[in-house]
């Protein structure tokens, strides 16, 4: 009997730990050329209240943790970093970013790749081809669990090279409760 009890918490602490495997931008390419997949990017701040939200109640949920896991190479994205960016043969610098500043910092060049209609908006969650173009527009704000999902698998399953995202989610049957 203790050794089943002792089973069940191996089991609910690796469930309750899931995690997405984060890479960096640099590390993406390098990725893509060994195991092309599409990719996921979670642009975030330190401060945001939202971006801390959907890391805790999303990303570590574990069917989405484990889904883009095995579907996509995910990247998370500090929008006010001082990440040295490698991307498309350029190499990206936030010169502007104070080390020195608690809080809200310079907004990192490349985050206006992910700007939409102008605008940066934190959370942003983007989606990019095996071959780095991105799939659609950005999406803005908070995602959960259920929200998140049918997204994932319109591009984790590559039903976006099949049919468009109407026809996708008119059949879409959601599997993920909270």
């Amino acid at each position: 009997m203790q050794y089943l009890f002792s089973l069940s918490l191996v089991f609910a602490s690796f469930v309750l730990s899931a995690q997405v495997n984060w890479i960096s931008f640099s590390d993406l390419e390098k990725a893509q050329q060994s195991d092309p997949r599409p990719v996921i990017v979670d642009m975030y701040t330190t401060w945001c209240g939202p971006c801390k939200m959907m890391d805790a109640n999303t990303f570590n949920h574990p069917k989405v943790a484990a889904y883009i896991n095995r579907h996509f190479h995910a990247v998370k994205f500090n929008a006010e970093g001082n990440e040295e960016i490698l991307f498309g043969g350029q190499r990206i610098v936030n010169e502007q970013y104070d080390p020195a500043k608690r809080g809200r910092n310079a907004t990192h060049p490349f985050a206006g790749s992910f700007a939409v209609n102008g605008r940066l908006a934190y959370p942003t969650t983007a989606y990019l081809s095996p071959d780095l173009k991105m799939l659609t527009q950005p999406i803005q704000g908070y995602l959960t669990p259920d929200k998140i999902e049918p997204i994932l698998k319109f591009f984790g399953s590559k039903a976006f090279e099949r049919q468009t995202w109407d026809q996708f989610n008119e059949s879409f049957a959601p599997e993920w409760i909270n």
